[in-house]
């Protein structure tokens, strides 16, 4: 009897797995079906090709825009003090080869606030149409696959214009969402490189923010800055290689409390400015005067700064123009890495970036010449960060840059 009841539930179980599985046959053949019918619709025209369709739709685009309006930038010409972080900023914008800035200071200084407001006095740029990845219509080196190939064969391509974008990427990102991803069985099944872009290529030819840099995990830190400096994103996946242009602006910023980027990470960084709590107690109240009446008003706060927003966007893009106009004399470049090798900076990028925010900041001010006072006001930013060998050590607050400037360039201190 024991034994007949045995059996009767085996075959019960046998009758129950054959139906599951009959079930789940079922939907993953309904599914094959599903992306075969729309592989075979694709197949004539993409086949073999790269898509890399991830454009949003006008639904998409009002909500964005919505958004936009429900949340407010704070303009950068109302942020009280912090010009040496508004400085470093806006040379990155004029020569985004300068490599990006890190913002490093006490919680609730409007490091994310100052950052932010960029997005109001960012200039436009040209773009080819409904493209991922921001492609130039001209500039083969910032083009997409897709426009590279209409490039290539002499295809009339659609422009317009658009911002200079600026994404922000959260301390939860992963590395496919940063790099982007490729859709393997898509791949596979139909032939065909199916490509979703990731946050490199929606920033590229803009701005990359992180909040809190120094919490990011090392790897995709490292992916960023590898991106940042070569000027592409690779993505390998299962013998699969996609790679896209992803220039951009490298911004970061965090608390120095809570730890800080290794030597190594820090040094890929152009930039490093500092900023500390204001303790003018005048200048604190008028710093919340300020903030109140913007959270109170949004709109008619910034309608007041309408005409000093315009005016330092202007002001940049001129900057833009001038810059390539911009020279460096032959005896302020040795007195440059005289400096750089007497701080014993490592490598010759700090050589490199001093010259460039030099020459930046020459054209921002409307001149066509570099002078021993252009390297004194960015020579701290440029250098400070690359003297700590040591990360147990802390970084120099710029006397000692400022110190071997003098040295250098002969200036008596005051």
């Amino acid at each position: 009897m024991a034994a007949e009841m045995m059996l009767q539930s085996r075959v019960k179980a046998t009758a129950l797995t054959r139906s599951a599985r009959a079930r789940c046959a079922s939907r993953v053949g309904g599914a094959r079906r599903a992306r075969k019918a729309l592989v075979k619709a694709e197949q004539p025209h993409q086949r073999g090709r790269l898509v890399a369709k991830a454009v949003a739709e006008p639904e998409t685009q009002a909500a964005e825009a919505e958004e936009k309006e429900a949340r407010p930038v704070y303009p950068l010409t109302a942020i009280v003090g912090q010009e040496e972080m508004k400085l470093a900023l806006c040379l990155n914008v004029i020569d985004p080869k300068i490599g990006g800035v890190m913002i490093m200071g006490d919680r609730g200084t409007g490091k994310s606030t100052t950052v932010r407001a960029l997005v109001d006095i960012l200039p436009e740029i040209e773009i080819v149409a409904n493209d991922p990845f921001n492609s130039s219509p001209n500039d083969r080196e910032l083009m997409g696959p897709e426009a590279t190939e209409k490039f290539n064969s002499g295809e009339s391509q659609e422009t317009a214009y658009m911002r200079v974008p600026m994404i922000d990427l959260p301390l939860g990102a992963t590395e496919d969402r940063v790099c982007g991803s490729i859709d393997i069985e898509r791949a596979l099944t139909g032939g065909v490189k199916a490509f979703e872009p990731g946050l490199l290529a929606k920033a590229n030819r803009g701005l990359l923010y992180v909040d809190e840099v120094n919490l990011l995990d090392d790897h995709l830190v490292d992916v960023m800055l590898d991106s940042a400096a070569s000027g592409w994103n690779t993505v390998e996946r299962e013998g699969i290689s996609i790679s896209h242009p992803a220039r951009f602006i490298l911004v970061g910023s965090g608390n120095p409390e809570e730890g800080e980027l290794r030597p190594q990470l820090l040094d890929r960084f152009g930039m490093h400015a500092e900023i500390r709590t204001v303790k003018d107690p005048e200048l604190r109240v008028k710093i919340v005067e300020e903030r109140s009446r913007f959270d109170e008003e949004p709109a008619t706060f910034r309608a007041e700064y309408v005409t000093s927003q315009t005016a330092i966007k202007d002001r940049l893009e001129e900057a833009r123009q001038v810059l390539k106009d911009v020279t460096v004399d032959r005896e302020i470049r040795v007195k440059i890495s005289e400096m750089c090798s007497m701080l014993d900076v490592d490598g010759l990028r700090g050589d490199i970036v001093t010259n460039r925010a030099a020459k930046a900041i020459a054209a921002f001010e409307g001149r066509t010449e570099v002078t021993e006072e252009d390297v004194g006001r960015i020579c701290v930013l440029c250098l400070r960060h690359r003297l700590r060998k040591d990360p147990l050590e802390a970084i120099d607050s710029g006397d000692k840059v400022k110190e071997t400037f003098n040295e250098v360039f002969g200036i008596e201190e005051d």
